[in-house]
């Protein structure tokens, strides 16, 4: 699997499908513990930002707006994103701007957010659309500013999870991508400023900060 490489999957199916799970999960996604490594780098983001007063922020694949509301309280500008018309509903109750959109195509102006937040997002995109869409990331960033994106990766392999499939739920695909696949992707934003990975094996989370030129 590489970057711009036909993965046979259809992207307006995909979003699709995962409209239709993350519909279902409204409920579970807003009340579920969120993990405290994810809290810790929510933090690092708040501080890196800190020396802009009101920052413009997007938050790509918002679900029900848990990290979007806690950076709108930290004093941040927070626009959110998502695909699910729940999740994006939810954020509107929770008084956070937000649209029902897709990361391949964002609803914004050219260089219209000082940073982006994306997490457990990007992973589904397939290998067909990634490149474009990462190029969506960048042009809404305004130049210098910084993008924060966290995903599931793993070997290079393109799947749909077997327990969605027993659970009678709505299908979820998922681009799972190694470090240096990833990485290498990223840099259609800008140069990488750092890297984190939780876990260990073939599955786990990996978190980079990436620097738009």
């Amino acid at each position: 699997m590489h970057d711009g490489a036909m993965s046979g999957h259809d992207p307006l199916l995909v979003e699709a499908e995962i409209a239709e799970y993350y519909d279902l999960e409204g409920d579970a996604r807003t009340t579920r513990a969120i993990d405290p490594r994810r809290i810790a780098s929510r933090d690092r983001f708040l501080a890196s930002l800190a020396e802009h007063d009101q920052a413009r922020v997007l938050d790509i694949g918002s679900g029900p707006g848990r990290d979007s509301v806690h950076l709108r309280e930290a004093g941040l500008d927070v626009v959110a994103v998502d695909l699910s018309m729940e999740h994006a509903r939810r954020c509107l109750s929770a008084g956070v701007p937000a649209v029902r959109g897709s990361a391949r195509r964002l609803p914004f102006a050219d260089r219209a957010f000082d940073s982006v937040w994306s997490m457990s997002t990007l992973m589904h995109v397939p290998d067909s659309a990634i490149h474009h869409t990462l190029g969506e990331v960048r042009r809404v960033l305004r130049a210098g500013g910084n993008a924060t994106v966290g995903v599931w990766g793993g070997p290079d392999v393109v799947e749909y999870l077997e327990e969605d499939r027993v659970a009678g739920r709505p299908r979820r695909l998922f681009s799972r991508r190694d470090e240096g696949t990833w990485e290498q992707m990223l840099r259609v934003i800008g140069p990488i400023e750092s890297t984190e990975r939780w876990g260990d094996g073939d599955f786990f989370y990996q978190l980079v900060v990436v620097r738009r030129e």
